[in-house]
């Protein structure tokens, strides 16, 4: 019943997004997971439309908030304003109060914005005037980001990333894909006739519900393997914190419901290590020189250490 209910979600979002199957997956393991997604790449590949698209899907208040350099925290939080009136301060909610959250071009903002979404993002609330103000559920936020070689961004930290459960690109559609989406949007965008395919309701059933997807013994064991080899490989300086561990097992669950299983594969480790690893670990100066990605680091960890071999109770 639960892979059916997630098929439609993933159906929804692929009417709008051609041959991005693998983004729209990750999206709602992150979204299952609890967690935040992190989309880099260029602009007009269609990172808001996706968003928009798993918002409609599930019938979430879906709000935007695009960064720019002048962007308060204020902006994004909300404010206290005193109503002469009523003789009191009324709290007027910023854009982060809402369900499916875009952060559009988060790096173009100063870090004290950045640093504005960082509690709602790890606590599900936000404080404002000393008054804690918890956030609407489910709360999902996918930031995006212009590629950081771009002029006028800034650098997430690193305590910001680690709150991101993965890091994803989703590239240019080849030539097919392309026409296709011409062929589609020529009368009338397909978004505009989205229909919700689940409930809120029905979606905090199914982020319950994850959290009961069996990890064996073994699997725990080499997510804590594959963390601990990125601590102490040559070329990189900061490896994955705990915290990264954590959410590789969150998102494995959940992209173990996703395909219609109770249990989790060492295959679900091996997929998605490199999407919650690659924003968590710092190379070196020498290994950046060298052209060396995150990624590459991560694959050649994977390739490295051995598979586990897995019991499944039956």
């Amino acid at each position: 019943m639960y892979h059916q209910k997630l098929e439609k979600i993933l159906h929804n979002v692929e009417q709008v997004m051609i041959g991005k199957r693998n983004v729209a997956e990750l999206s709602v393991v992150a979204l299952l997971a609890q967690g935040h997604v992190l989309l880099e790449d260029v602009p007009g590949v269609g990172k808001t439309m996706m968003v928009r698209a798993l918002a409609k899907s599930i019938g979430a208040n879906f709000t935007r908030i695009q960064f720019t350099p002048d962007l308060l925290p204020s902006d994004v939080i909300g404010v206290s304003i005193y109503n002469p009136k009523e003789m009191e301060f009324q709290f007027r909610p910023g854009p982060i109060m809402g369900n499916i959250i875009l952060a559009d071009e988060i790096n173009r903002t100063s870090p004290k914005t950045q640093s504005s979404l960082l509690e709602g993002m790890e606590e599900g609330s936000i404080t404002v005037d000393g008054v804690t103000r918890t956030l609407g559920n489910p709360f999902f936020v996918m930031a995006t980001q212009n590629p950081i070689e771009y002029e006028g961004t800034y650098p997430l930290p690193e305590a910001q990333l680690d709150r991101f459960l993965l890091k994803m690109k989703m590239g240019y559609p080849n030539a097919q894909e392309e026409m296709e989406l011409l062929n589609r949007i020529q009368f009338s965008p397909p978004i505009d006739d989205l229909q919700s395919v689940i409930t809120l309701e029905e979606l905090t059933l199914l982020q319950r519900e994850v959290r009961q997807i069996i990890v064996d013994e073994t699997i725990k064991s080499y997510i804590v393997n594959l963390a601990g080899k990125t601590r102490e490989h040559a070329n990189v300086y900061l490896g994955a914190s705990p915290r990264g561990s954590i959410a590789l097992m969150k998102a494995c669950q959940a992209y173990a419901m996703l395909h219609g299983r109770d249990y989790v594969l060492p295959d679900d480790v091996q997929f998605l290590a490199p999407y919650i690893f690659s924003h968590r670990i710092i190379l070196k100066s020498e290994a950046k020189y060298e052209g060396i990605q995150p990624e590459e680091v991560i694959e050649r960890i994977i390739a490295r250490t051995p598979v586990p071999v897995q019991r499944i109770a039956k």
